[in-house]
């Protein structure tokens, strides 16, 4: 029988705003990277960043949280999941470590957090590192309303491989079960399904960050997407390094939404050489 210590999602855990909040926490040097993950059904910190986690590790302290309504993090009755509330929990989130000053690196859904994040703190963020971002306006794609709309069920799940990868080999039904293990535990479907429900424009309106505070964004930036994107389209990282003046654009062909996964080793090369200098 698996333990929950022998489980790889579950790492250290501080309390935040009175949300016991799990987070992994690796590595050492001058600088910390916070990772956000993205927002698909039983994602957590782990699922989303096993593979960037122990490369960035080798040369930044990298913390990676699990944002509450999402992994191991706790689930309040009550609670209200929008970007005000996740914000402030981010915000809280470095205060309950005493992290001033911090390199973000967000996922889709935790790119409009990292947007979030550095337009309404600016002094807590000195490089910015956006994934398949949200955050601009967008209308909402068949993969993403996909992805929000999932209703439990293997295969529900292999149909969201097919939507989230552009190489389906990785696709194993392993993974795929393990994914739907994890959106089945209890409570973190029913976090999910309240987050973004029908019409699910509305959850991409409620992620959009003013584009006068974004083109306002001074530090450092990089941009990453897949160009063969089904969830998130290319567009948005077109947007967004139009208006972030220090902004840099890498697209990945042959890749869909998950570049830190189909694209792992490239992907955390040109994060490191970019956060190092």
């Amino acid at each position: 029988m698996i333990t929950v210590d022998a489980n790889p999602e579950v790492a250290k855990s501080i309390e935040v705003n009175g949300v016991l909040t799990n987070y992994h926490d690796v590595g050492q040097g001058p600088q910390t990277v916070v990772l956000i993950h993205g927002s698909g059904p039983g994602v957590s910190a782990w699922a989303n960043w096993r593979l960037t986690l122990p490369a960035l590790a080798e040369r930044f302290r990298v913390v990676a949280p699990d944002i509450p309504g999402f992994g191991y993090t706790e689930r309040p009755e009550g609670a209200r999941y929008d970007l005000e509330n996740w914000t402030q929990h981010l915000l809280g989130f470095l205060d309950a470590l005493g992290l001033e000053n911090v390199c973000l690196v967000g996922n889709s859904f935790g790119g409009a957090l990292a947007l979030s994040m550095t337009t309404t703190r600016p002094e807590r963020v000195s490089k910015l590192v956006l994934m398949g971002s949200v955050g601009v306006p967008f209308q909402i794609t068949p993969g993403l309303d996909k992805v929000w709309g999932f209703e439990p069920s293997l295969d529900n799940m292999r149909e969201l491989f097919e939507v989230f990868a552009y190489d389906q080999s990785r696709m194993t039904d392993e993974l795929a079960e393990s994914r739907l293990r994890a959106a089945t535990r209890p409570g973190v479907q029913e976090a999910f399904s309240s987050m973004f429900p029908a019409p699910r424009q509305q959850g991409v309106d409620g992620l959009t960050v003013d584009e006068d505070l974004i083109a306002g964004i001074d530090k450092p930036t990089l941009v990453i997407h897949g160009r063969d994107d089904q969830v998130i389209p290319l567009e948005n990282s077109l947007r967004l390094t139009t208006l972030i003046g220090p902004s840099q654009l890498h697209v990945f062909g042959q890749c869909g939404h998950w570049v830190q996964i189909e694209h792992a080793d490239a992907f955390n090369r040109i994060v490191e050489d970019f956060l190092a200098y």
